[in-house]
């Protein structure tokens, strides 16, 4: 998992933004990682799915897309994030298994924090892009981050002792990054599940 703080209504502006100068700057700054998609996925580009590259033209052009191949134009959309966001520490997410983020969603809701899902920082990409499992994909609006904050200040000492100390510190980490959201007004947070 990957997460990002960004500006998420200038970043889903970028779908079908038609803005050239932000496509060769992505080619600029992942060439590589352009071209080690490619060949990850060549058996499936072989097959008919776009190029990374031409994902992320479609993108920025608002389509066409192909839903046979969703999760390219998934991957392109997450490259303009990476491309204009900060990345948010995610120590304790590397590696995680998938199950287990409704149970640190539960131990968030034990503490009262319920403005905030880290199961919803995996679930689908932002309108117009086509659905796909992977990546995954969700967000925490600005709005939901000041929420979850408040919560998170509204918790005691005594609660916080009652979490399993090594779910508390990823707890911990999903609060770094509603604080650093409060840090930078109109900011919200995204997740990518890869």
């Amino acid at each position: 998992m990957s997460f990002m703080l960004l500006d998420l209504a200038a970043t889903r502006a970028f779908i079908g933004g038609r803005d050239e100068k932000l496509s060769h700057a992505v080619r600029d700054n992942f060439g590589a990682d352009l071209a080690a998609s490619d060949s990850w996925f060549g058996s499936e580009i072989d097959r008919g799915a776009p190029t990374a590259y031409q994902a992320l033209e479609a993108v920025i052009n608002g389509g066409p897309f192909d839903e046979e191949f969703a999760f390219q134009y998934g991957y392109a959309y997450k490259r303009l994030c990476e491309l204009t966001g900060y990345r948010l520490s995610n120590d304790n997410f590397c590696p995680i298994r998938v199950s287990w983020l409704p149970e640190l969603d539960k131990a968030m809701a034990g503490l009262g924090i319920t403005a905030v899902s880290v199961s919803e920082l995996t679930w689908s990409l932002p309108a117009p892009l086509p659905f796909t499992d992977l990546p995954g994909y969700g967000e925490w609006t600005a709005e939901d981050c000041a929420k979850g904050l408040a919560q998170w200040e509204a918790t005691t000492e005594e609660q916080r002792r009652a979490v399993d100390p090594m779910t508390l510190e990823v707890v911990e980490e999903c609060v770094s990054w509603l604080w650093a959201a409060r840090r930078k007004p109109g900011f919200g947070v995204v997740g990518f599940l890869s």
